[in-house]
């Protein structure tokens, strides 16, 4: 076992919610510690989002234990040992020491245990290995702490034993290589990633959505994805060619205009170019309407440049709406020549910032009024309005309002 580190500074470890915890399960006998995810991003110097524990208690003391001491436990998982903990609105996932007996594809058939070592030996990778006590000490059966000073993804063990146990832990490893590692991946775990790589198709597509939509946020999502794309993993992922530079562009231009990763817009670079490809992506995704919907109106992408007027790009957002609008933008950017800094690309992009389309100023009654019936005429008669408000530049003064809506109702009830 590498030596021990301590974590006794980090903030999290004295939050009355954690401590109080620990102290509940660290008695008559038993062992509790923080493992996984808090250990790792602190020594990494990131944001620590959640907090998990390991005890060698079973599920049934630790529901005994905690609903004694008034907090409330909710049996999550707790055929698999794992009780979710809420501590002042604070949750934590509680799981006893485990140690598979047969593993079979995503499944496993487990005891409950009292040995550290075999607990972490059954986990993906060394760094989501680690385990801290109370008081701060780093517990590493596995090379965790040296993969995190190198800042190297590893699989604990043999890697096509641990993928052959997950699938998913394809997708996992170029994750967390995104996120945590430096440089290229490590060279058996990508042999056995792509060795495995049909096992993919095993997994079901909420799985593989839900582990894409993390990815493409990662710091390093972008080289990552080369590698996956040049090893033949990427593509049939997908269902269709990876497009990795415009995604490495996009990638580039939020940063360069300070907006936040979007894993869906993002998705849109890596993998739209016309509507059947949302269509595509959609399903072999399974993708939410919210999701397809925003994919889909990525088409017509091409016919977005600088060198529009600024009546016809006000005219666009008011068509698609701001963040539509922006995905456009970006996805058109995204394939032009031009770098992620450009300021006729930027001055394009901040329309939404500088410009809010008016209310439409006319209504039903205008038109009927107008002795225009209600019904589909009256439609016909507002859109054609509306077209030829938004024609105009959304003129604000009554008199051509009124003149836009006597044409249109003039139209309408010739036609008759």
């Amino acid at each position: 076992m590498t030596k021990p580190a301590n974590l006794a500074d980090a903030a999290w470890l004295k939050q009355n919610e954690i401590t109080g915890l620990l102290t509940l399960l660290n008695r008559d006998g038993e062992e509790a510690r923080v493992v996984g995810g808090a250990v790792r991003n602190t020594l990494l110097h990131m944001p620590v989002a959640e907090i998990d524990v390991a005890t060698t208690a079973a599920p049934d003391e630790v529901l005994r234990r905690v609903e004694a001491a008034g907090w409330k436990a909710v049996p999550t998982g707790i055929e698999h040992g794992t009780v979710t903990v809420v501590i002042n609105s604070h949750p934590f996932e509680v799981t006893t020491l485990r140690q598979d007996v047969e593993t079979f594809g995503r499944k496993a058939r487990v005891k409950f245990g009292r040995d550290w070592r075999a607990d972490a030996e059954r986990r993906d990778f060394t760094i989501n290995a680690l385990s801290a006590s109370p008081h701060g000490k780093i517990f590493d059966y596995v090379g965790g702490l040296d993969d995190i000073a190198a800042h190297r993804v590893r699989f604990i063990g043999e890697p096509q034993q641990r993928i052959a146990e997950d699938y998913l832990r394809i997708l996992r490893f170029f994750r967390f290589h995104a996120y945590f590692a430096e440089g290229a991946p490590d060279g058996a775990g990508l042999h056995a990633c792509i060795v495995a790589r049909d096992g993919l198709d095993t997994l079901s597509r909420e799985r593989v959505r839900m582990e894409l939509l993390k990815l493409f946020v990662a710091p390093r999502a972008a080289p990552t994805l080369t590698v996956m794309a040049e090893s033949g993993l990427l593509g049939p992922v997908l269902g269709g060619v990876p497009y990795v530079a415009n995604f490495a562009k996009l990638a580039a231009i939020e940063t360069a205009v300070g907006s936040a990763p979007d894993p869906v817009r993002r998705l849109g670079a890596l993998g739209v170019m016309v509507r059947e490809d949302a269509e595509r992506l959609s399903q072999r995704l399974r993708l939410s309407n919210a999701e397809f919907e925003r994919l889909a109106a990525l088409d017509g992408w091409w016919l977005i440049s600088p060198s529009l007027s600024e009546q016809a790009t006000r005219a666009l957002l008011y068509q698609l709406g701001p963040q539509s609008f922006a995905d456009r933008v970006l996805q058109a950017w995204a394939q032009a020549e031009t770098g992620a800094t450009d300021d006729t690309w930027q001055q394009l992009l901040s329309l939404p910032q500088r410009w809010t389309a008016p209310a439409f100023p006319l209504k039903s009654a205008d038109f009927t009024g107008r002795g225009v019936p209600t019904g589909p005429a009256l439609g016909a008669a507002m859109r054609a309005a509306r077209d030829a408000w938004v024609a105009a530049d959304f003129p604000k003064d009554r008199a051509t309002i009124e003149a836009i809506a006597d044409d249109a109702a003039r139209d309408v009830t010739s036609g008759d």
